[in-house]
């Protein structure tokens, strides 16, 4: 990897991770395992440290975690909140083992702690009373969750003892113990409610609820595991006596907890571990090495994320063993037929699994899966249940291969899979597994712009049988609109004039409310200006697709798939007959003035937005391009132009400004 292309992963790898670490520590909703995360933080730090002078300031790898959520109050932390580095084997635990050792200039004693799988906080103590407790936040800066930190009954409101420290903060996991879980998620599913993935997710959602009779509700648990600050008092000079100390003042400290002086002691401490981790009340995702001489700690020190003094030896995702009793398609919003393994129910990861995504025909080959196999089943980062691999050697003779269906599973369309892509899509925009996601793209702004079609009408209009296609939107009667919640005679009117209004809008915006896979808003615009109107589109082939500038083979294989679907040629025929436009046409007062021509728009512009400016430009056969090229006609600069107007200056490209950009539309 050359130093462009490093520095270009590096900033794509710092946009996904701030972006994860977002959902993760604000949001309390991860939408990527541990493990993705894991390697892309391993990548980044990798990258930078080939090419130090990549490294940022804002970069994911300073940073601890993410900053607190407004609906708190912010604290800050008597002492700083680090993160772990992480190791994965044994082989980078005893290079970490080496190089602590080496750092502190002689052998050193270590305490071997269970890693919690729950939510980092800090508890702040007065003169022995609590006063504080905190989310970790970025490792500065918490939140203020003590009113629900007081509903753990396990946390001491007072400490024991006759002589408590001025001021003391300790560093803990809350956690939620896995029969609380089990007994949270069963309501959740009584009450309709989506259950939670894990118990760290659920321990951290209840801990950042508004109302603390909610957090109570939940049965959290709390373990402490650090003394962080202490004020009035002498400090104890190892990490196991402030252990006994904690415990000693009422905290609940873990008891799993070991002495080592060597790397043998650590792994044995670690496998030990692993083996029986399932034996705990409580989920676990490693083991937690900490030098134990609290004076050699702080020579140690830290780097700005994690301390030098501790790691995180990651255990591997637990596995179980399994039926695979069948395999069933799922139809997702966009068309996608999913293969989803239909188990016989395992306890594994923190929950029992029935469940688990086989992503695409490609991976089940792969993997030489067969229906009736006994397959082995982890968590991929102890979240997503996956099948790692069929146990070939337990067939009987019984097991059937799967066979990706060529029609889709709920409504019979075609299922088309395009060249060089995995999955297999339904190809009926009105199949009833995608119509709902299906009309509110219809409906939405920079489609038809039906306004007030929001998600709760479209849900109601399904519900009652009013609409199960998206032509019947324009033969819904007064009657079935009055029927509609809410809806008096000013929403019926408002609703008829959008929908009635839809009707006008050009072929640009119909292809693009179709939701024709890969045809986005621009490529809708780029077809409707080629063809001019619905059938001379339906009629073009893949090479006159093809053949027109931005259309590639992929977009021209998917809108031929379209057209070629018996359905979607059904619904154009009852919109046509509904009165919608099937034609691009012009503005009204304008014409192609602009035919052929390519501009590039840069900086402000006082009496347009950018938006504008394009649709100005398109309505009369434009087309406008995001970067410099020979081949720019006229580069359009506004207030505070970017780098594009040194590149067209660098080009010879011809410029304009706002009034003679004006005049060049007919607008002055």
């Amino acid at each position: 990897m050359n130093m462009e292309e490093a520095a270009k992963r590096a900033e794509e790898l710092r946009r996904q991770l701030n972006h994860h670490n977002y959902r993760y520590y604000v949001l309390d909703d991860p939408v990527i395992s541990d493990a993705e995360y894991d390697e892309m933080m391993r990548e980044l730090r990798a990258i930078e440290e080939s090419f130090p002078h990549l490294t940022t300031p804002d970069s994911p790898t300073r940073r601890v975690g993410a900053p607190p959520s407004e609906a708190f109050k912010p604290v800050n932390h008597l002492a700083r909140m680090l993160s772990l580095d992480n190791v994965f084997n044994q082989e980078e635990l005893r290079t970490w083992l080496d190089r602590v050792e080496r750092q502190a200039g002689q052998r050193l004693e270590f305490v071997c702690e269970l890693k919690i799988d729950g939510a980092g906080i800090a508890l702040t103590y007065e003169n022995g009373v609590f006063v504080r407790g905190a989310t970790r936040g970025d490792g500065i800066t918490g939140e203020d969750i003590t009113a629900n930190l007081r509903t753990i009954r396990p946390l001491p409101l007072r400490l024991m003892g006759d002589d408590p420290p001025a001021l003391l903060e300790v560093k803990g996991e809350a956690f939620m113990p896995r029969s609380s879980f089990e007994e949270l998620n069963r309501r959740r599913e009584e009450e309709g409610q989506p259950p939670f993935a894990n118990p760290r997710n659920a321990a951290a959602g209840s801990l950042r609820q508004l109302d603390p009779a909610v957090t109570a509700s939940r049965r959290l648990d709390l373990l402490v595991y650090e003394l962080a600050y202490l004020e009035g008092r002498e400090r104890p000079p190892r990490h196991h006596q402030a252990l006994e100390l904690m415990r000693e003042w009422g905290f609940p400290v873990s008891d799993k907890w070991a002495m080592a002086s060597s790397a043998e002691e650590i792994v044995a401490f670690c496998e030990q571990w692993i083996e029986r981790r399932d034996d705990l009340p409580y989920e676990v995702d490693g083991a937690v090495i900490k030098v134990d001489d609290l004076e050699m700690r702080d020579l140690l020190g830290s780097t700005s994320k994690a301390p030098r003094w501790a790691i995180a030896y990651k255990f591997p995702a637990e596995e179980k063993v399994t039926r695979l009793l069948d395999i069933e398609i799922n139809v997702g919003r966009t068309g996608a037929l999913t293969p989803t393994a239909v188990l016989d129910p395992v306890f594994v990861g923190g929950s029992t699994v029935s469940r688990a995504t086989l992503h695409n025909e490609d991976e089940i080959r792969r993997k030489g899966i067969m229906i009736g196999d006994w397959v082995l089943v982890h968590k991929a980062g102890d979240v997503i249940p996956e099948i790692i691999k069929p146990i070939t050697e337990r067939r009987d003779g019984t097991q059937k291969a799967f066979v990706m269906p060529d029609r889709c599973p709920v409504c019979g369309a075609r299922a088309f899979r395009p060249e060089g892509e995995a999955v297999a899509r339904c190809t009926n925009v009105d199949c009833p597994a995608r119509l709902f996601e299906s009309i509110l793209h219809y409906a939405s702004r920079d489609a038809m712009d039906i306004e007030g079609l929001g998600p709760a009408i479209v849900n109601e209009l399904m519900q009652k049988g009013y609409v199960r296609k998206i032509s019947d939107l324009y033969r819904l009667s007064d009657e079935q609109l009055y029927d509609l919640t809410h809806f008096k005679d000013k929403a019926v009117s408002n609703m008829k004039k959008a929908i009635d209004q839809s009707r006008q809008r050009p072929l640009s915006r119909l292809l693009f409310a179709l939701g024709i896979r890969h045809v986005g808003r621009h490529t809708a615009e780029v077809l409707a200006r080629r063809f001019r109107s619905m059938e001379a589109l339906s009629a073009a082939t893949e090479e006159e697709l093809s053949a027109t500038p931005e259309i590639g083979p992929i977009i021209a294989a998917s809108v031929r798939a379209f057209f070629e679907e018996p359905r979607n040629l059904e619904l154009l025929e009852e919109l046509r007959k509904s009165g919608l436009r099937m034609d691009e046409g012009m503005a009204e007062g304008v014409s192609g003035t602009l035919e052929g021509l390519t501009f590039v728009l840069t900086g402000g512009l006082e009496s347009m937005t950018r938006e504008e400016a394009r649709a100005a430009i398109e309505e009369r056969g434009g087309r406008v391009a995001g970067s410099v090229s020979s081949r720019t006609d006229y580069v359009v600069v506004g207030k505070d132009p970017g780098s594009k107007l040194q590149k067209a200056e660098q080009l010879g490209v011809k410029t304009l400004d706002e009034a003679a950009f004006r005049e060049m539309l007919g607008m002055t």
